[in-house]
């Protein structure tokens, strides 16, 4: 393309592009956005509005991360590392909530909020802005809004296959920006499209059992808050079906960057895990500097009184494989971990 002279564009500058003179709805923020945004998509599908939608992972209900549609409505998960939400132009921003991350490209909260305080800014006044305006690291920045702000919060709870308070939250923005997108939707349609949503690939996924019994789920919580609210929700649920039950994670930290910046809160994020195995770090784009690894991941769990011990991929496969009926296993992390799930569930 180079030689030739042909523009090359990132993916979100293409996202940017594809969305002109569409009536853009972006969803944003740390936690939740692709759930949100599945949620959206298939509320407004169902609603008769035909929605384009892309989003950040496959929707069981669609069998893709896409959606064709044919009206100007083009609904969107927007992520913020790099600036890459301000490549677009929504009318409609969703804003789920607000922690810092991405460590590697904002050097503190106040620089990612930035950021959002900018996108903030973009949205026209004859647009919304769909948030939690109780969010600590949110509310500052609704002052610079030219757009009316929507409190999603005001939802109400919605009848769920999802499990957890973070789904609920999920759920509340989505039905509140499609009450923006197309104001003439029901109650009624947005109850029915969330209780019969089915979720998305690696969002608290159930993947089946091992071969002595064993539950076996998989999900992508990167983040501290992540990991703590998803095994928040799955103590929960064991305690329903299995109240001596215990919790077995396979955590991937992604990123030597957010391993090492966010080493406290990942100290204490286990807390409703039993025992916890810790993967070699998922360097991704970053060069190991020595000064954070999966061993003082393990040692710092430890330390809160949660049983930790980092290992590499087959010796959690294989300490995995003799966990008992009526125990759980979760696979964690936004690396290639759910390949440990998939291969405990064949055998």
């Amino acid at each position: 393309a180079r030689e030739l002279g042909i523009r090359e564009l990132s993916y979100f500058e293409m996202l940017g592009e594809v969305s002109k003179g569409k009536r853009t709805v972006a969803v944003a923020g740390t936690h939740g956005k692709t759930t949100t945004t599945g949620m959206l998509a298939k509320i407004l599908q169902d609603a008769g509005a035909a929605p384009t939608a892309v989003i950040g992972s496959i929707v069981k209900d669609f069998g893709s991360n896409y959606v064709s549609g044919t009206s100007n409505l083009f609904v969107v998960e927007a992520c913020e590392y790099r600036n890459h939400l301000l490549e677009l132009s929504p009318q409609i921003l969703v804003i789920n909530n607000l922690e810092w991350d991405h460590t590697d490209f904002f050097p503190s909260l106040a620089a990612l909020q930035e950021t959002f305080r900018k996108a903030i800014v973009r949205v026209p006044g004859d647009g919304a802005i769909v948030t939690n305006l109780s969010d600590k690291n949110i509310a500052p920045l609704l002052a610079f809004a030219r757009a009316p702000v929507i409190d999603y919060t005001k939802e109400p709870a919605y009848d769920l296959k999802l499990p957890g308070a973070f789904n609920q939250q999920n759920a509340r923005a989505a039905a509140a920006a499609a009450r923006v997108a197309l104001p003439s939707i029901t109650d009624d349609t947005i109850r029915a499209s969330l209780a019969s949503f089915q979720g998305t690939w690696r969002r608290f996924e159930y993947k089946g059992k091992t071969a002595k019994g064993a539950d076996v789920y998989d999900d992508y919580a990167h983040h501290p808050t992540a990991v703590r609210e998803t095994l928040r929700a799955l103590r929960a649920r064991i305690r329903e079906v299995s109240p001596r039950g215990k919790v077995f994670v396979a955590f991937h930290p992604h990123l030597y960057s957010r391993t090492r910046d966010l080493l406290d809160e990942f100290a204490t994020a286990f807390s409703d895990a039993d025992r916890v195995f810790i993967a070699p770090i998922y360097a991704a784009r970053e060069v190991n500097d020595g000064t954070i690894s999966s061993e003082i991941l393990a040692e710092r769990i430890r330390a809160t009184g949660t049983e930790a011990t980092a290992l590499d991929f087959d010796s959690i496969e294989k300490a995995l494989q003799d966990v008992a009926p009526g125990d759980t296993i979760i696979t964690m992390g936004a690396g290639d971990i759910y390949k440990v799930a998939d291969a405990l569930v064949k055998k």
